[in-house]
């Protein structure tokens, strides 16, 4: 039953530059405090959703030409909710529920971590402190980052889908690809993102297949009050 789910979601998010990873609700429950749990049981069939480079010419652009009228808040996240809500639609026997990178419980946590979901997924190694055996930084706060074998740090998390109604015990777990497995490497990448994320060198820590191109660099990197201007939108037709 996974891999028809998988297949049918690769089929419909490929062409538009998304991944999907398949995991079970318990590996990731499992690995945080239960404050974080996602509230299904341990054998639920769920994916989480990536974008690549490829998703700004592929669906964000394709999306706005389509839409502009519509576009009332961030483009981006309306595009991948579009797409995700129209995947949906192609399981018309199954419960399909839908978790963003963006939505917020009402204790103001966010629905579900998404670094976390990434790794246990197999979809991307999330380096965190803990993975440095020399830690040079003191009390000072180091967040983790996730890293693509494929595209470094040029993706973005953007969902959850969750099949509640398909358990699937049997599913077998994979590690992700420990593309930066040298201390130095890791620090360095630590280093990279906490401090100087600006710059964006955190995201080319390894060779990549692909990078956002000059245009979507410039997009991510204005604020995003003013990113409809990039895409043809004036504030008017908000």
């Amino acid at each position: 039953m996974e891999r028809r789910v998988a297949e049918r979601l690769r089929g419909a998010l490929g062409p538009l530059g998304l991944e999907a990873h398949a995991f079970k609700v318990g590996w990731y429950n499992a690995v945080l405090q239960p404050a974080f749990h996602l509230p299904y049981p341990d054998d639920t069939l769920a994916f989480v959703v990536l974008s690549t480079p490829s998703m700004f010419d592929k669906a964000l652009k394709p999306f706005v030409t389509k839409e502009r009228l519509k576009i009332i808040r961030d483009p981006v996240d309306q595009c991948i909710s579009h797409h995700l809500f129209h995947v949906k639609e192609k399981f018309p026997d199954q419960r399909v529920d839908i978790m963003f990178d963006y939505e917020m419980l009402p204790s103001r946590k966010p629905k579900f971590l998404a670094q976390t979901a990434a790794h246990v997924a197999g979809a991307a190694f999330y380096y965190q402190r803990k993975d440095v055996k020399l830690d040079p930084w003191g009390k000072k706060k180091i967040f983790g980052v996730c890293i693509h074998p494929k595209y470094g740090g040029w993706f973005a998390i953007r969902g959850l889908l969750l099949f509640p109604d398909i358990q699937v015990p049997f599913l077998e777990q994979p590690s992700p690809v420990d593309c930066v497995s040298t201390e130095e490497k890791r620090i360095e990448l630590l280093e990279q993102f906490n401090f100087h994320w600006q710059d964006g060198r955190y995201r080319d820590i390894i060779e990549v297949k692909e990078r956002y191109s000059e245009e979507q660099k410039a997009y991510f990197a204005t604020p995003p009050a003013e990113r409809l201007r990039l895409l043809g939108l004036s504030q008017e037709s908000q």
